[in-house]
């Protein structure tokens, strides 16, 4: 029976997801859609942005659990934002993942020079999103 007890305490409550915000930055109204989709009836909050400078004024606003970033964007790409977000000391602690269709070793290479906890290939599943979301919100909290 103990370990039934141990597997109910690691199954999050729909009160402890609804508290987690996830923000999605991306240029194409469908990713955005389909994204905000799939987080949404996991039970995630969910907040959209459609490029680098509206996210970083919703990042000061909502301070989500997560950032979902595409990498191309208009005006200020998903790198710029990602190297803004993780050098401002009061925002550096929000994982951000890249979601991108460039997948090359410099692509993620880059990534990483500019902060970024992860990527996530495009085209992504609903399963990829979430499982990113559990793995970067759990790690905030151990």
């Amino acid at each position: 029976m103990k370990g039934s007890e141990d597997l109910s305490d690691a199954v999050p409550t729909a009160d402890e997801l609804s508290c987690i915000t996830v923000l999605l930055i991306d240029d194409s109204k469908t990713i955005r859609r389909s994204a905000t989709s799939f987080l949404s009836e996991a039970g995630y909050s969910v907040v959209t942005a459609v490029d680098g400078f509206e996210a970083l004024s919703k990042v000061v606003e909502h301070r989500p659990s997560l950032v979902f970033a595409d990498i191309m964007m208009p005006r200020l790409d998903g790198y710029q934002t990602c190297a803004l977000i993780k050098n401002n000391a009061d925002y550096r602690d929000i994982p951000v993942v890249m979601l991108s269709s460039k997948d090359g070793l410099f692509d993620r290479a880059r990534a990483r020079v500019v902060g970024s906890d992860a990527h996530l290939s495009k085209p992504f599943t609903a399963e990829s999103l979430r499982q990113a979301v559990q793995q970067h919100t759990q790690l905030k909290k151990a």
